[in-house]
C-alpha cells in the first residue's frame, strides 16, 4: 500500500506547525486545545518532558522563531498519521537556539491533532 500526501495536507501541517511557533496562536488556548490531541506530550528540546495540561497552563512569552521552519518535511506513517520534520531556530533572551524537530499528527474527523513532539539539540552553522 503506497501512502500519499496531498499537497493541501502537507500545507496545512506546515502551517498549523508553525502556528505552534508564533506566540498569538501558541498561547491562543481555544486553538490550542483543538491542535493538541487529549494524550498528546512531547520531549523538549532541553530533556524536559511536558504534557497537555502543561503545554495549556504555559506563561505566555515572546516567541522569537525562524519561520517558514528550515527543512520542513512530512512522511506518511499510516492512512491517518503523518510525521513532521523540520530544524528550529529561536531566540529565548537574545540567545539563539536550534534543534531537530519531529511531531506525530493524526487526521481525526475534526482536523489534524498533534500527538506527540520532540525536540533535540544541535549545533552548528547551518
Amino acid at each position: 500500500m503506497t501512502l500519499t500526501l496531498t499537497d493541501d495536507d502537507r500545507k496545512l501541517l506546515q502551517r498549523l506547525e508553525e502556528e505552534l511557533w508564533r506566540e498569538e496562536t501558541r498561547f491562543d488556548i481555544p486553538f490550542m486545545e483543538q491542535v493538541l490531541a487529549e494524550d498528546f506530550f512531547e520531549f523538549g528540546r532541553s530533556g524536559r518532558i511536558y504534557n497537555r495540561d502543561q503545554i495549556l497552563t504555559a506563561t505566555r512569552q515572546p516567541i522569537d522563531a525562524v519561520i517558514p521552519l528550515p527543512d520542513f518535511a512530512v512522511r506518511m506513517l499510516a492512512e491517518d498519521v503523518a510525521l513532521v520534520t523540520y530544524n528550529s531556530k529561536a531566540a529565548y533572551n537574545g540567545v539563539l537556539e536550534k534543534a531537530c524537530r519531529n511531531s506525530i499528527w493524526s487526521r481525526t474527523s475534526t482536523g489534524w491533532v498533534i500527538r506527540f513532539h520532540q525536540g533535540t539539540a544541535y549545533d552548528g552553522d547551518d
